[in-house]
């Protein structure tokens, strides 16, 4: 089986704290994996190691088998990986349908080509086709700004799918998220993965979610690895039971 992503040995110490200490963890193509772990546990800080945002104390980031440790988040993007933020990344002041060509045109050609090619990079029939996919046709000439913050997490969603990425990591997109455009998001999110073959990581709280969408989890503590499984496995491993389930 083809692995997108391999971690190994991550570390990120900030002076004594120990943020993330020794992670290892791969994902394989075409699959959902969760990471999962109570605040501090380092969750967010793994994420921004492996996508430029720090740089690492130690360890190693492969995407398909090549070393792209300490890449800048850009030239990992031109490579085919994408992400979201906990906080939004739309443009407000844009049109669903703009945020979208923009997100796609982040992922090709050069700078010059954007300067002088068509003005929405011949993008809008791709933005179209995923602003029906993610179900946001009635939205699509709306600006972002307007829209409620569950219709938003779908548009940030949308982005970060829109060049065909090989992979995607998602920073809790169920924050803050009402019941009912998470269910849409979810559904979205499952036939992506069906449909296009999508790869992803989510880094999540709700555990729900985590464990309906997710076909393995690996949950962190203390900058560890404390158990990496099928949602059954680690629900029923006591470690993670004593320390983060509670239940």
């Amino acid at each position: 089986m083809t692995r997108v992503l391999e971690v190994k040995g991550m570390k990120k110490y900030f002076g004594g704290i120990r943020a993330v200490d020794g992670v290892d963890f791969h994902v394989n193509k075409g699959e959902i994996l969760g990471i999962i772990g109570p605040n501090g546990c380092g969750k967010s800080t793994l994420f921004n190691c492996i996508l430029g945002q720090l740089t690492p104390t130690d360890g190693e980031v492969l995407l398909e088998g090549k070393p792209v440790t300490g890449l800048y988040p850009s030239e990992l993007n031109k490579l085919g990986v994408s992400r979201t933020f906990q906080l939004l990344q739309v443009f407000p002041t844009l049109s669903v349908r703009e945020n979208l060509i923009l997100a796609g045109q982040e992922h090709q050609g050069t700078k010059i080509s954007r300067l002088f090619g068509r003005g929405d990079a011949g993008l809008t029939d791709a933005a179209n086709r995923m602003i029906a996919f993610f179900k946001l046709d009635h939205l699509a000439d709306q600006k972002a700004g307007g829209l409620s913050y569950g219709q938003q997490k779908l548009l940030d969603a949308a982005m970060a799918f829109m060049a065909g990425p090989k992979l995607v990591l998602l920073d809790e997109p169920a924050g803050g998220v009402n019941l009912t455009m998470l269910a849409a998001l979810k559904e979205r999110l499952e036939a992506i993965n069906r449909e296009q073959g999508a790869t992803f990581v989510v880094i999540e709280h709700n555990m729900d979610f985590v464990m309906s969408l997710c076909s393995r989890v690996v949950v962190m503590a203390e900058g560890r690895v404390l158990a990496q499984g099928t949602p059954a496995e680690v629900r029923a491993d006591p470690a993670v039971v004593e320390a983060y389930l509670g239940h």
